[in-house]
């Protein structure tokens, strides 16, 4: 019989493996990615609405129909094309204005004093009649000492 020779490693003479086996850290990272994969989805859902669409007018019809202004100087003060009404006159008047062109959008011009729930309110009885577009107007406004150049 031969007797083979066998190998004697320095692991097997009684001193610790210092090797570090990964293998299940990595099964533990890719359940844990699977997991992640399949909840994050399901926390990202959010309450469903049907959201409201839009007119998108058509380039090749005429060309964009200016808009109709409504302006808030103050509280009780509304102007359509400068004429002041009260509210609900005001409102008759988008009504009447509406019917006779309903794609025509309204774009409001409110005075920076009036309160939210001012131009809320208008914008709420504006809705009301049906425009397919409204839009809020704005000035631009500047930093202190931006314009000034020296």
């Amino acid at each position: 019989m031969t007797r083979r020779l066998r190998k004697v490693s320095v692991k097997a003479q009684g001193r610790p493996n210092s090797d570090i086996n990964v293998t299940p850290l990595v099964d533990v990272v890719l359940v844990l990615l699977i997991i992640f994969m399949v909840v994050a989805p399901q926390m990202d859902q959010d309450v469903q609405v049907e959201l409201p669409g839009i007119y998108n007018p058509d380039p090749e019809t005429k060309a964009q129909v200016d808009p109709l202004k409504l302006s808030v100087a103050k509280k009780g003060e509304y102007f359509i094309n400068e004429q002041q009404y009260d509210l609900d006159t005001a409102i008759d008047m988008l009504s009447a204005e509406h019917a006779a062109d309903p794609y025509r959008r309204l774009v409001l011009r409110a005075d920076a004093g009036l309160t939210y729930g001012d131009v809320r309110d208008i914008l709420a009885r504006a809705q009301k009649v049906g425009f397919p577009g409204m839009a809020l107007m704005v000035g631009e406004r500047h930093k202190p000492g931006a314009g000034a150049e020296g």
